[in-house]
């Protein structure tokens, strides 16, 4: 496991509430601030007030705003330039995939491919490498 620095900010943005929960859980064991949204209407609110997370973690299927949309409006509104945006989502089409990175994710993550954990220590990868960019 790499080592988190105390406290980076994640938004975690999953219709399913199950799994919010267990994501949530996972990354406060690691020390993130996490900051939990079952929809993306709410995750925008909260990036609308200020909440400056390292990483936002979304989910792509997804009722009234999907993921897609979702990756559109943040880029249009500036919301999180700095942010970190991983896709985690079962949707695993090549081009699913493209349109969401040219949407501005940084990375996809297959859910059913991965354990939490090994969603949680991905993370902790990709800040590393971002950090030491």
């Amino acid at each position: 496991m790499i080592d988190t620095p105390l406290k980076v900010n994640i938004l975690l943005v999953d219709d399913d509430k199950f799994l919010l929960d267990m994501y949530s859980m996972k990354f406060q064991q690691q020390n993130y601030n996490v900051h939990a949204c079952l929809s993306a209407r709410d995750a925008l609110e909260v990036l609308r007030h200020d909440f400056d997370p390292a990483v936002i973690l979304f989910d792509i299927t997804m009722p009234e705003i999907d993921g897609f949309t979702f990756m559109q409006m943040v880029h249009d509104e500036k919301l999180a330039p700095k942010a970190i945006k991983i896709a985690l989502s079962n949707q695993s089409t090549d081009a699913e995939q493209s349109k969401i990175k040219s949407l501005g994710a940084d990375q996809f993550i297959v859910k059913a491919e991965m354990i939490p954990s090994e969603v949680v220590n991905t993370v902790d990868a990709v800040l590393k490498a971002a950090a030491s960019a």
